[in-house]
């Protein structure tokens, strides 16, 4: 007999689970929960873990989960979703965001009560995101922006805070550009086909057409018509009274006639007539493209067209906060916070530092005999010996500091482990907070894998035959500790992840470097810093066992190269007891952790020295220590 549990939360996990096979019309379906992020397969539904406490926020969120992923399950046909899916990461983006708000606003139609859990479930990422902050529509995902939109449309009803916000800031420039289209969403709602190519439109009239790709319906018209021309063709023979085609087509099968009558039919076309047919059916398609075939797929790195990647179905960006629940990064904050603790005043003190300088950089003159502003005291005898004088006031003048974003992007492999995490975790942090302060923007972020030993991607290559050197064969993990427009406050306690235990895993640097210069590439702000700190060279057991040896490095490689070549993105890269000079530029290599907050330090108050000779000193160091 098995013992009954002592855990609260078990029989409320237990009813929602039965629930939500009910909802999805699957009593097979499999329902789990875990510290993982959520996520859904075919037959299987993963939600977000409830702890003992069963706070009020776990439970909306589990139910809003619970409730968008079967309702998925049930409104949503993966096969109609792929044949219409577009192409471009944007146009795709996009149009999952409106597949996602149609799904819920049919459920909320067919289950009323769904409606107000999603909202929930809506709100609480919209606020863990920072959506609340955000004032302008560059800062703001119009992808999920349409989505909210149509959701909003379809349902009448008011986005929660956050998601409004988000919404309203690009709700002039959707409606502006999709107004005529947007007033058939209604008629498209119950159709996910109909849905699909109402959707495509909206992506054509907000000027991201380019990137649909081919029309599915207008490639099955062509498909039709050839079946058609093939018909007559194979006709053609039969009326010539050929009788050896006759006699085949009597003795094979029907497969076989086919083949064969057009084989014979293609046999009378003239070459001069096919090349004709292929011209003119290669002008009629868009510059660049082969008639009636797919664009070549983009290549997966800007800097490497031949570097390969086996899968990207299992890679996550993913943000800190959805890989542990709240209560358990406020614990690894605290022990984060207790293990640096002697060492927090030095960081501090190097941070203090930092921000005189900049401070020192950002105001450092001033205008004189100005109606309001400061007193200047220095002219105060003048006004004594002529009273008549009016009074002189003095202002802070600014000089050309402009608007700037660091990105701080972090190894996260498992050679980090212990005190190295540690220390590159409280600097980050501190600096993160230090840079705020001088307002300017630092996002941080980390990279490692899901697995090792290549993970879902490596189980799917030997399922698939082993092909000869796939490329990159592992999971990645692509982590936001803070992205640039959240303030410090809100994120602190995601730092403390990196001491999650089992986090620290493969480290495929290229990648990641691509990734962090993509993200900060796509800023507002005039000067961007990209800082790099690591401990190794890539390494990934899963990759290089069946790739050449140098096979990440090269990559990696390349990536500096492109990044550097490129001047859009100020590179400097920390070595933790490797040399990272071999590879970038601006590097400085460091033989003690726990010089790590003096390097950070010189290397930033480097890149914004105003002496180009002290700038060029530093930022061409080679060692440090």
């Amino acid at each position: 007999m098995n013992k009954p549990s002592d855990n609260p939360a078990d029989p409320f996990k237990k009813a929602l689970a039965e629930a939500t096979k009910v909802m999805a019309d699957d009593p097979e379906l499999a329902v789990t929960y875990s510290v993982d992020p959520a996520g859904q397969t075919a037959d299987t539904i993963r939600l977000p873990q409830i702890s003992r406490r069963m706070t009020r926020d776990e439970v909306l969120l589990a139910r809003g989960t619970a409730d968008a992923f079967a309702l998925r399950h049930k409104f949503h046909d993966p096969k109609v979703s792929a044949r219409y899916m577009p192409q471009g990461q944007m146009a795709q983006d996009l149009y999952e965001a409106m597949e996602t708000a149609r799904i819920e606003a049919v459920g909320a139609e067919y289950m009323p009560g769904t409606a107000g859990n999603i909202d929930a479930k809506i709100g609480t990422e919209a606020m863990r995101k920072g959506y609340d902050q955000i004032t302008q529509a560059s800062d703001a995902p119009l992808a999920v922006a349409a989505g909210y939109l149509i959701r909003h449309m379809a349902t009448g009803r008011d986005l929660p805070k956050g998601a409004d916000n988000v919404m309203e800031l690009w709700r002039g420039f959707i409606e502006d550009h999709c107004g005529g289209t947007l007033e058939n969403l209604s008629d498209t709602l119950n159709d996910q086909q109909a849905f699909a190519k109402f959707a495509r439109q909206l992506i054509s009239d907000m000027g991201y057409g380019d990137q649909l790709g081919d029309d599915p319906d207008s490639l099955d018209d062509d498909q039709e018509d050839e079946a058609e021309d093939g018909q007559d063709e194979q006709e053609e023979p039969d009326s010539s009274g050929d009788d050896d085609s006759e006699g085949e087509d009597a003795e094979g099968t029907p497969e076989q006639s086919q083949e064969d009558s057009q084989d014979a039919s293609q046999a009378q076309v003239s070459m001069d007539d096919q090349a004709d047919a292929e011209m003119g059916e290669e002008a009629e398609m868009p510059e660049g493209e082969a008639p009636l075939e797919p664009p070549a797929p983009q290549p997966v790195s800007d800097a490497d067209p031949d570097y390969r990647v086996f899968t990207t179905e299992f890679d996550e960006e993913i943000a800190a906060e959805d890989l542990a629940e709240p209560v358990e990064l406020e614990r690894l904050r605290a022990y984060l916070d207790q293990q640096l603790e002697p060492l927090k005043g030095a960081v501090s003190r190097l941070a203090n530092k930092l921000q005189r300088r900049l401070q020192a950089q950002q105001n450092r003159s001033w205008e004189f005999d100005r109606e309001e502003g400061i007193l200047d005291a220095g002219r105060l005898a003048r006004v004594v010996a002529s009273p008549t004088t009016p009074l002189s006031f003095k202002v802070e003048k600014d000089t050309d500091f402009r608007d700037t974003v660091v990105t701080l992007l972090l190894d996260n492999s498992g050679s980090m482990r212990g005190r190295p995490i540690s220390i590159a975790a409280i600097c980050a942090d501190v600096m993160a907070r230090t840079l705020e302060r001088c307002d300017v923007k630092v996002e941080i972020l980390g990279f490692t894998t899901k697995a090792w030993k290549g993970g879902q991607s490596r189980e799917k290559w030997l399922a698939d035959g082993r092909e000869a050197t796939p490329g990159r064969l592992n999971d990645l993990r692509h982590i936001i500790y803070k992205s640039a427009d959240a303030p410090w406050r809100r994120t602190r306690p995601n730092l403390g992840l990196m001491m999650k235990e089992g986090l620290l895993k493969e480290n495929i640097d290229g990648e990641a470097l691509e990734w962090a210069h993509r993200r900060i590439v796509g800023r507002h702000e005039q000067r961007k810093i990209l800082m790099v700190i690591s401990d190794g060279a890539p390494v990934d057991d899963s990759t290089l066992s069946v790739n050449p040896a140098n096979y990440l490095e090269k990559h990696l490689r390349d990536v500096i190269a492109m990044v550097e070549k490129r001047k859009a993105v100020e590179l400097v890269a920390i070595g933790i007891g490797h040399d990272v000079t071999r590879y970038y530029e601006r590097a400085v290599t460091i033989t003690d952790v726990e010089q790590l907050a003096g390097a950070m330090t010189e290397q930033l108050a480097s890149l914004f020295d105003s002496d180009p000779r002290k700038r060029a000193r530093v930022l061409g160091m080679r060692k440090a220590g």
